[in-house]
């Protein structure tokens, strides 16, 4: 989930109103918010153990979120919006035998891709993954990636700037990537299926 906030605006909310807001900023920002809380932790606004439990909670959260939106709005938003994106029963039941399969891979590389990891997240929900094993799976992937993104802060913190255009270009990279797999998939697919006739 995200909002357009920029650095500097994060920045000065997180020192005005410290933990008071940084639970949903990190629902609603993620990555870049946990670099500020480790910068912030080197100038003693946060302590660093807090703003981990709080970072990881907030992580957590948002995944939830993600998730709920696929499992319990599924129904409503494919009658409502399936027939503009192109999804129909069939494609949800493809994205369950994928789960099946794949489900713990798929969350990891959600995970540590920004900015499109809402995407397996709303698909987990939709293929009606067990929540628990979708939180297990999420949890044990946002503790080290929560660490390290408050360690990232907490040493250079400086250039909080210039990470969130490295995260904003890393998820416009794997978006590209993710882009270009599906479109050779679905040539080989078709291809096949030319085969098969």
């Amino acid at each position: 989930m995200t909002f357009s906030l920029s650095v500097a605006e994060a920045m000065a909310v997180l020192m005005q109103y410290r933990y008071l807001v940084l639970f949903p900023l990190v629902v609603f920002e993620g990555p870049i918010v946990s670099v500020l809380a480790g910068f912030l932790a080197t100038l003693g606004i946060f302590n660093f153990f807090l703003a981990f439990f709080v970072v990881v909670t907030g992580d957590i959260t948002g995944d939830l979120a993600h998730y709920a939106i696929g499992r319990w709005g599924r129904k409503k938003f494919i009658d409502r919006w399936g027939k503009y994106l192109g999804i129909t029963s069939e494609r949800v039941l493809r994205i369950e035998k994928h789960f099946e399969k794949h489900k713990i891979k798929t969350l990891l590389i959600g995970k540590i891709s920004h900015g499109i990891g809402g995407i397996p997240l709303v698909a987990a929900g939709i293929a009606r993954m067990p929540i628990g094993e979708f939180f297990l799976i999420n949890l044990a992937a946002t503790l080290p990636k929560s660490l390290a993104l408050l360690l990232v802060g907490y040493f250079f913190g400086q250039a909080a700037a210039k990470i969130n255009s490295i995260f904003e270009g890393v998820a416009f990279f794997m978006a590209g990537i993710l882009i270009l797999f599906f479109i050779a998939y679905y040539f080989y697919r078709s291809r096949k299926n030319e085969n098969t006739l």
